[in-house]
């Protein structure tokens, strides 16, 4: 059964947040929702296996560069602070700076780099499968 994993996760915050208080002060804003990654792919359909959400927080010293690598999972994240630049293999550019969201490349070779003064940080949600891995390098 497919399901979208994002929409679940949306619903389960705001069941959350309207537990935790007053619902009438609750704002909800749409960061991020499409059928394409970043540099316009379609994303790949949901696979017949059993769903595993991961998400991770992650911090990018300024100045550092992350490996080349692929994602064989949808993911898409929001840039919590600093500023970061994804490149493609086939050299296509993403800027990114605090608050920006991403529906990240699946299966295309990248990387990141903080061109910034601070450390970036991004928290990233993958919607994968049990037993297959998230990134490969």
């Amino acid at each position: 059964m497919k399901k979208n994993y994002f929409v679940i996760c949306a619903i389960f915050f705001l069941f959350v947040t309207a537990c935790a208080g007053n619902i009438h002060n609750i704002e909800v804003k749409q960061l991020a929702k499409s059928t394409k990654t970043w540099d316009g792919e379609a994303l790949p359909l949901y696979s017949a296996g059993q769903p595993e959400v991961t998400i991770l927080r992650i911090k990018i010293p300024a100045g550092a560069q992350l490996e080349m690598h692929y994602h064989p999972v949808i993911n898409a994240g929001v840039l919590l602070r600093g500023e970061l630049t994804v490149i493609t293999e086939d050299n296509k550019i993403l800027h990114l700076k605090a608050g920006d969201s991403i529906v990240e490349l699946v299966n295309k070779k990248h990387y990141g780099k903080n061109e910034g003064t601070e450390t970036a940080e991004i928290i990233v949600f993958y919607a994968g499968e049990v037993n297959k891995p998230i990134t490969v390098k």
